[in-house]
C-alpha cells in the first residue's frame, strides 16, 4: 500500500511537472547554442548584423517559418538578474532583483508567448534609439499594482540616465526556470540594444524539428565558419531531459518498480496464507457442506477471513502513505500528501488484487468433495 500509493503520488506528480504552464508553445521548437569569437565581432555593429544574418539566413531553410535570438532560453534557470529602480518610485535601497534576458524583435513570436499590453520591439530598435523594455506580468502586477506599466521607466538602483529604459510591452509569464519553480520579475531587453556573442537561435517549424537541427548547423558554418555551435535540441527535448524532469521521472520509475513488486509478493503471499487456512479447515469445509452447506456460503466464508486481512492491510498502509508522503513532499510537485484520489484508487486496485488472490483457494474450498474433507486427518 505504501509503495503502491508513493508510486501514485510520484507519477501524478511527475504528470503535473511535464503539463505545467509555461507561457509558451515548446512544440516544433528547435534550438542551438551559437558562441561568435570576441576577434571579429568585438563591436556592437557586428554582433548586431551577426544576429540578424544568422536569423534572416535560418528563415530561409525549408521547413523554418521564424526564427529568433535570446541570450537564454525558458525552462533553464531563474537566474542572469538584474537590479532595478522605477522612476518616480519611492526607493527604500532594497535590491529589486528581476530575471534578465536579451532577445530579438521576433523572440515573442517565434516562441508563440502572448503579448498582454503594449507591443513587441522592432528590429529597427538598437543603441541609436530610445531604450526600451518588456516586462512580464509578476513585475507588473507586484510593482504596478492596479496602474498601466506602459509608459513608465525602469533603471539601474542609481538610475544612471544611461541606464534609464521604457516600458513599451507586457508579456504573459513565461516560465524562465526550472519546471518546479515559481515565476520571478521579469525584464526583456532588445538584443539589438545589448548584442553579445554568446545566445541561443530558436526557429519554430513546420515540421518535426528534429530534422532541422542539421540544417541549422550547416546553414550557421556555411554563414559565419568561425561561429561555434552546440547544444542542438528540440524545446520539447530539452524541458524531458531537463534535470526537474530527470529526478522526478527517475523517483516515479524507482519506487514504481519497488512497488509492482511489492504487489507481486502481496498478491501471492496472500494466496499462500488463503490457501494454507483452507487445507487447515478442509475437514471443517466438509462438514459444514455434508450438512447441507451451499457453495456460496463456503465462498463467503473464505473471502471474508481474506478480507479481514486485505481490509486491516490497506487501513494500516493507508496511515504509512500519508506519514511516508508527508516526509517525501519536497519531492513532490502540485500534488499533496493526503491525495484521496490516489489513495482510494490503490485500495481498489490492491482489493481487486487481493480478491483475484482469493478466489481460486475460496473455488477450491467450496468444490471439495464433502467424503474426501471427512476422511482428511
Amino acid at each position: 500500500m505504501v509503495l503502491l500509493v508513493g508510486s501514485g503520488l510520484f507519477g501524478k506528480s511527475l504528470y503535473q511537472l511535464l503539463h505545467v504552464r509555461l507561457g509558451f508553445r515548446p512544440d516544433h521548437l528547435a534550438t542551438v547554442t551559437i558562441a561568435a569569437p570576441d576577434v571579429g565581432y568585438a563591436k556592437d555593429e557586428q554582433r548586431i548584423k551577426l544576429g540578424r544574418d544568422i536569423v534572416a539566413r535560418v528563415e530561409s531553410l525549408r521547413g523554418v517559418q521564424r526564427a529568433a535570438i535570446a541570450t537564454m532560453l525558458p525552462v533553464s534557470y531563474n537566474g542572469n538578474t538584474h537590479w532595478i529602480r522605477f522612476v518616480g518610485k519611492p526607493y527604500d535601497g532594497k535590491h529589486i532583483e528581476v530575471n534578465e534576458r536579451d532577445v530579438s524583435s521576433e523572440y515573442f513570436k517565434t516562441i508563440g508567448a502572448r503579448l498582454v499590453r503594449g507591443r513587441y520591439f522592432s528590429d529597427a530598435e538598437d543603441e541609436s534609439k530610445p531604450q526600451v523594455v518588456i516586462i512580464n506580468q509578476t513585475l507588473a502586477k507586484k510593482y504596478f499594482p492596479g496602474e498601466d506599466p506602459i509608459g513608465k521607466q525602469i533603471g539601474d538602483t542609481s538610475l544612471t540616465p544611461k541606464s534609464i529604459k521604457t516600458i513599451i510591452g507586457v508579456i504573459e509569464d513565461i516560465k524562465d526556470g526550472a519546471l518546479d519553480s515559481e515565476i520571478w520579475p521579469a525584464e526583456y531587453h532588445p538584443f539589438n540594444q545589448d548584442p553579445g556573442t554568446y545566445f541561443v537561435l530558436v526557429a519554430r517549424t513546420s515540421q518535426q524539428p528534429q530534422a532541422v537541427l542539421p540544417a541549422l548547423d550547416r546553414a550557421i558554418h556555411q554563414l559565419h565558419p568561425d561561429v561555434g555551435s552546440t547544444g542542438e535540441s528540440t524545446m520539447e527535448g530539452r524541458i524531458n531531459h531537463s534535470m526537474t524532469a530527470y529526478l522526478h521521472r527517475s523517483s516515479a520509475w524507482l519506487v514504481g518498480g519497488f512497488a509492482a513488486m511489492a504487489l507481486l509478493l502481496g498478491v501471492v503471499g496472500l494466496y499462500g496464507v488463503i490457501a494454507y487456512s483452507v487445507s487447515q479447515r478442509t475437514r471443517e469445509i466438509g462438514v459444514r457442506m455434508a450438512l447441507g452447506a451451499e457453495h456460496g456460503s463456503v465462498y463467503r466464508l473464505i473471502l471474508k477471513e481474506a478480507g479481514w486481512l486485505v481490509a486491516v492491510g490497506i487501513g494500516l498502509g493507508a496511515v504509512g502513505s500519508v506519514a511516508a508522503a508527508t516526509l517525501a513532499r519536497k519531492l513532490l510537485f502540485g500534488v499533496s500528501a493526503w491525495d484521496i484520489q490516489t489513495i482510494v484508487t490503490v485500495a481498489l486496485l490492491l482489493g481487486i488484487a487481493a480478491g483475484a488472490a482469493s478466489f481460486v483457494p475460496a473455488h477450491r474450498a467450496a468444490t471439495v468433495n464433502p467424503v474426501d474433507a471427512l476422511r482428511t486427518e
